[in-house]
C-alpha cells in the first residue's frame, strides 16, 4: 500500500503537469459505470479530450463498448482476478498516452465497493455511482468508499416507480458518512441529471486549464 500511494504521487503529480483531469469512477458491479461513461463520451467528445482506463477482472467487453463511442484512446487493462485497479496500472496505461493532448481521463475501477476505496491513482476526483436498485444504507455499509469520494451519481432513478427505494433516505445515508459529499442524481437512460454530471466535468477540466474553449460551458 505504501508503495502504490509513493507511485500515487508521481501519477498526480504527472498528470497536474499535463493539466489533466483525472477521474476514478467506482461502484457495485451494474451500477451503470460503462453506461454513463458511453453517454458522457458521446455528449463530450467533440468538445473536450478524454481518454479511458477500464479495469475489469476479465475480458475486454467494457473498453470495447466505449470505444464505439470516442475516437480517442480506451486502454483496457484486465487485472485477472484482483478486485482493483492500483497506481502501478494507471502509470502503466499513461506511458501509451499523449497526456498533454488529453484534458480528461476517466479510470472505471473494476466493479466493488471495497477494494477500490483504499487504493490511491492519482485521480482528481473518485466518483462513487449509486443505482436505486441497491438498498438505501449502502453507505452506511461501505462508509470507506463514500468518505474517500467527492461527488456520489445516482443511477437509474427511471427505475424508481418500480422497486422499493427511498432516494431521499438514500441521500441522508450518503451524507450522513460525507456531510462534504455532491450527489447529482441521474438516468442513463431518460437523460435526467445528466447535464448537472456534465457541468461537473465541464468545470473540473476548466479548473484545470483556464485557458481551455469548452462548448457549452
Amino acid at each position: 500500500m505504501a508503495r502504490n500511494d509513493e507511485i500515487a504521487r508521481a501519477v498526480r503529480d504527472r498528470l497536474c503537469c499535463a493539466r489533466t483531469v483525472a477521474i476514478n469512477l467506482v461502484s457495485s458491479p451494474g451500477a451503470g459505470k460503462t453506461t454513463l461513461l458511453e453517454h458522457t463520451l458521446d455528449a463530450l467528445s467533440s468538445e473536450i479530450s478524454t481518454a479511458v482506463i477500464v479495469g475489469d477482472v476479465q475480458t475486454d467487453n467494457d473498453a470495447r463498448r466505449l470505444e464505439r463511442h470516442t475516437s480517442q484512446l480506451v486502454n483496457a487493462v484486465v487485472t485477472g482476478g484482483a478486485c482493483h485497479l492500483d497506481a502501478r496500472q494507471v502509470e502503466a496505461a499513461l506511458d501509451t498516452m499523449a497526456l498533454p493532448d488529453i484534458q480528461l481521463l476517466f479510470i472505471e475501477n473494476v466493479g466493488n465497493l471495497v477494494c477500490p476505496a483504499g487504493w490511491d491513482l492519482g485521480e482528481a476526483a473518485k466518483v462513487v455511482l449509486f443505482s436505486v436498485t441497491e438498498g438505501e444504507d449502502k453507505p452506511a455499509k461501505y462508509p470507506h468508499v463514500f468518505q474517500r469520494a467527492q461527488y456520489a451519481v445516482f443511477t437509474k432513478i427511471d427505475l424508481l416507480p418500480y422497486v422499493p427505494f427511498d432516494l431521499e433516505a438514500a441521500m441522508q445515508c450518503a451524507r450522513a458518512v460525507n456531510p462534504a459529499l455532491v450527489c447529482i442524481v441521474t438516468s442513463a437512460l431518460t437523460g435526467d441529471g445528466l447535464s448537472d454530471w456534465y457541468a461537473i466535468l465541464r468545470r473540473l477540466v476548466r479548473e484545470a486549464r483556464p485557458d481551455a474553449h469548452l462548448v457549452g460551458a
